[in-house]
């Protein structure tokens, strides 16, 4: 499946669906083609290497994919329902859902390339793993200078949906601008208009 379409349209589909309000999961973005496979499937395997020497022990059912895929989604913007889920499946609050080519996101991931404070907060107070692009959006400076001087090349690392550090600078509030310095020092990135940024309302203008 072509890298074009397995994230970049994801994201602007997702982008588009989010700003607008849309209850749906139907994927469709407004440049490009819709994604090939609205439903999960999974790619064909074959071992073509010897198998490992530990074989896992399937004690309990794995957490039901339908019920990822909806935790995930609901934690862009729903932390009512965020909440219930977690309440009926506390093992979700650190479960991702492979959207097609390895496009893995978690619920924490979901609330950070929104911007959504309200809800990443919540989630971490459950137990989340914060993350570098979570800690970025929070406008955690030092937390983020931290992981880049134990691995510089963070710099280039991709979120959920490609987005990446700067894109997450975007969304860090009032410390957006000092977050996105920084990590211009250390790679200047060209960004085009964020598209989870909530437009500023324009005053009337008087008569």
């Amino acid at each position: 499946m072509p890298e074009a379409i397995t994230r970049r349209t994801f994201a602007t589909a997702l982008a588009t669906s989010v700003v607008l309000g849309q209850e749906t999961t139907a994927i469709a973005g407004p440049e490009l083609a819709p994604l090939p496979h609205p439903k999960r499937t999974e790619a064909p395997f074959e071992r073509d290497y010897p198998p490992p020497a530990f074989t896992p022990s399937w004690r309990r059912p794995q957490i039901n994919h339908l019920l990822v895929q909806d935790f995930v989604i609901f934690a862009h913007t729903d932390i009512k329902m965020v909440e219930k889920l977690l309440n009926k499946e506390p093992g979700l609050i650190n479960a991702f859902i492979d959207w097609g080519g390895g496009d893995w996101e978690s619920a924490l991931g979901a609330a950070s390339h929104m911007g959504n404070r309200e809800m990443a907060s919540f989630l971490l107070e459950r137990g989340a793993r914060m993350d570098i692009f979570c800690a970025v959006m929070m406008g955690q400076f030092e937390a983020v200078k931290a992981f880049l001087t134990l691995q510089p090349k963070l710099i280039d690392a991709k979120g959920p949906h490609g987005f990446s550090l700067h894109f997450h600078a975007q969304l860090a509030g009032p410390d957006a601008d000092r977050m996105l310095e920084y990590l211009q020092s250390i790679k200047k990135v060209d960004l085009p208009p964020n598209p989870f940024l909530k437009k500023k309302e324009t005053p009337p203008k008087s008569k």
